[in-house]
Parts: structure tokens; C-alpha cells; sequence
């Protein structure tokens, strides 16, 4: 599948991406966010857990590396941008393959503990709060993820 590719042009247009997105979000799956200090990560995160039902306050887990939030599905918030060693033995296998849905920030660092299957979504600033979303889907279960949110 190609990749799919939105222009937003504030916050809240991320947050909004996210919510339909998480709409259609089951256990077990993995999105990975990759972008640039600022990007917006951290809010497209909020829109996943507005549309997941969760009331908590959502803000990245620098410094703890997973947060978790409950709601339709618990939300694994995980910021692994500090973590100094990749294959650090932390559980992220079980987060994974948990019940949930997982997050994780600059996932990157973590690449080769991250399922093969996910979906990687990259934030790019465009300017002012203007923001690319590229949803790379990796898999069948994302490929068809993407498909129902992002009808061609």
C-alpha cells in the first residue's frame, strides 16, 4: 500500500486526524511516531486518547518512558527519546502484544524491538503550526487500518 499523506494546519487538525484514527484502533496494535522535537507527537497522542474515550491528562513520559492511560482500550504512551540502550529490557514485547494500544515516540531508537507489523506515522513541519502526517502502514491489519480511515 502507498503511502498516505495529510496536510494539517493546527493542533487541533492533528488531534482530530488521531481521534478517526483511533476510532478503528483493536488490542495489540502498535503505532510508531517519528518527527522532529516539536512535530506534534506528543498531540497527535492527545487525539488517539480523546478518541479512545480518556479523560486523563495526556503529556509525554520523558522521564518514566511509558505512561499508561485507561479508556476503550488502555493507551501504552511510550517516549523512549532518552532511553540509552535499544535493547534495554524493559517489556516492550508485552505492551505490543497486550490488550492495549501502544505508542511509542521516536520509535526509531527502538527499531529492532518493534513489531514488524505497525503503523508508522511521521510528522513533518511545514511552517507555522502547518504539519505533514504520512501514515506508513506495515502489514495486512494496517494496510486495511488505513484504508477504512483513509478511503481513496
Amino acid at each position: 500500500m502507498k503511502k498516505i499523506e495529510i496536510l494539517v494546519h493546527s493542533p487541533e487538525e492533528t488531534k482530530t486526524v488521531a481521534r478517526r484514527l483511533a476510532e478503528h484502533l483493536e488490542p495489540g496494535m502498535v503505532i510508531a511516531l517519528e518527527g522532529d522535537l516539536g512535530a506534534g507527537k506528543t498531540t497527535f497522542t492527545k487525539g488517539l486518547a480523546e478518541g479512545l474515550g480518556i479523560t486523563q491528562t495526556v503529556n509525554s513520559p520523558t522521564f518514566t518512558i511509558i505512561k499508561q492511560y485507561d479508556g476503550r482500550l488502555p493507551l501504552y504512551h511510550m517516549d523512549v527519546y532518552r532511553l540509552e540502550d535499544e535493547w534495554e529490557d524493559l517489556g516492550f514485547d508485552e505492551y505490543f502484544a497486550g490488550d492495549g494500544v501502544t505508542v511509542v515516540e521516536w520509535a526509531h531508537l527502538i527499531a529492532g524491538q518493534l513489531p514488524e507489523e505497525r503503523l508508522t506515522v511521521f510528522l513533518f513541519h511545514r511552517g507555522g503550526d502547518e504539519r505533514l502526517l504520512r501514515f506508513e502502514p506495515s502489514g495486512e491489519r494496517y494496510e486495511q487500518l488505513c484504508k477504512e480511515i483513509f478511503p481513496s
